[in-house]
């Protein structure tokens, strides 16, 4: 076999080089290892139903390693600044709640932004909070129950699922604005709540509609309002809060973030599989059964919506006073 010419060996090493070159860049195709999803809470609950729906899709439908990673505590607020902390890579999710914009309102410092340490990639979806109550309380609806003499209304406990929550804060909004006399139970989480209300030891619990809805079938609980805009379309006869109360909304949420300064162009596939997933027929029907309202998709509907949140409970607070420890 003849010698290589000096022209052919330069074309050989420039090939190679051109091979190595394009090794590297398949490998960093995104994404080319298991994507962290932090459930700043512990196993069981509606962000744990979300975000383990979610992960699970992701992987069957993408191909993608999508594990849950359940960092529980302070209210949600261990695992988002764990979240807020990670590398901006795209390999670590948050599975954001409305805690993330109640927390931006009822605490005073935290060690990150719930805005400018994020960036916003979808909302999932709504479900709002109701008022339960155990059968013996004599009223029907929140109009019932505001109806009622004082001194069978007097010192009317509510049981949430802790201080400086969605249903803590409607909690105190209902006392102020109506002067009824409630007394706030903090609980830790809403299902102890809800048994204790079962059992007949709290008359009243506010949380939301999945929470709640085991113990309205059975009949161990009654509905008085719900906390939505309008009648909700799935419970057309329970009256909102703000028939009674104009202005008082209170829904949770559900939406996923990644650590600000993400690129771009790790932003976008992020964002085109999650609207691919949340699109899927058996996602849609497993959100609704657990009365999961769609919301809508995309980076500035979720960012305009948190920003209007935070907004909102600080308004909230403001006439209240309520803070994380009051």
């Amino acid at each position: 076999m003849s010698a290589l010419s000096r022209r052919q060996l330069l074309a050989v090493a420039a090939s190679g080089a051109c091979a190595s070159l394009a090794v590297p860049a398949r490998a960093d195709a995104f994404p080319s290892r298991p994507i962290r999803m932090i459930v700043p809470y512990g196993a069981g609950g509606g962000s744990d139903f979300v975000g383990r729906l979610l992960a699970q899709k992701l992987t069957e439908t993408l191909g993608w390693n999508v594990v849950v990673d359940n960092k529980a505590g302070a209210a949600g607020l261990i695992g988002t600044e764990a979240a807020a902390k990670s590398a901006a890579d795209g390999y670590t999710l948050l599975l954001a709640d409305a805690a993330h914009a109640t927390n931006a309102a009822v605490h005073l410092k935290t060690s990150f932004d719930p805005v400018k340490d994020f960036a916003p990639l979808s909302l999932v979806g709504s479900s709002p909070q109701l008022l339960v109550a155990h059968p013996s309380v004599p009223a029907s609806t929140l109009r019932e129950l505001l109806a009622l003499p004082r001194e069978r209304s007097r010192e009317l406990s509510v049981g949430t699922p802790g201080q400086g929550t969605i249903p803590h804060l409607l909690c105190e909004t209902l006392r102020v604005k109506t002067g009824l006399d409630l007394i706030h139970v903090p609980y830790k989480g809403g299902s102890s709540a809800l048994s204790d209300a079962v059992g007949g030891q709290i008359p009243l619990v506010i949380n939301s509609v999945p929470a709640c809805m085991p113990h309205l079938e059975a009949r161990r609980l009654k509905v008085l309002a719900i906390a939505s805009p309008v009648r909700h379309p799935r419970m057309p006869n329970v009256p909102t809060f703000a028939e009674s109360v104009p202005g008082m909304v209170g829904q949770a949420w559900y939406g996923l973030m990644a650590p600000a300064r993400t690129p771009a162009e790790v932003l976008q596939p992020l964002n085109a599989a999650i609207d691919k997933v949340l699109a899927l027929p058996e996602v849609k029907a497993k959100l609704a059964a657990a009365f999961i309202d769609p919301m809508p998709g995309g980076p500035q509907a979720f960012a305009g919506y948190l920003n209007d949140e935070i907004a909102r409970w600080q308004a909230v607070v403001k006439l209240t006073g309520v803070t994380a420890s009051s």
